[in-house]
């Protein structure tokens, strides 16, 4: 079974930046738990970084199977 979310008003254009947003903030938070920052926190958001990574990664191919439809 397919979950499909979309968002009122939003274009592709609007998904793709937000996507592009999303995937620097993830680069950089990965950066700073690979630099020592926060090393209470290290696992908790290295595991958020692997999750938003997921997400980001499904959003994608959900965006290239519809425009393929």
């Amino acid at each position: 079974m397919k979950a499909l979310v979309t968002v009122t008003g939003s274009s592709p254009d609007d998904l793709k930046v937000l996507v592009q947003q999303l995937d620097a903030d993830r680069a950089w938070l990965l950066q700073q738990i690979d630099g020592g920052r926060w090393p209470d926190l290290r696992l908790d958001l290295a595991a958020l970084e692997r999750e938003l990574g997921q997400m980001i990664s499904r959003v994608v191919e959900l965006e290239e199977e519809s425009g393929a439809q």
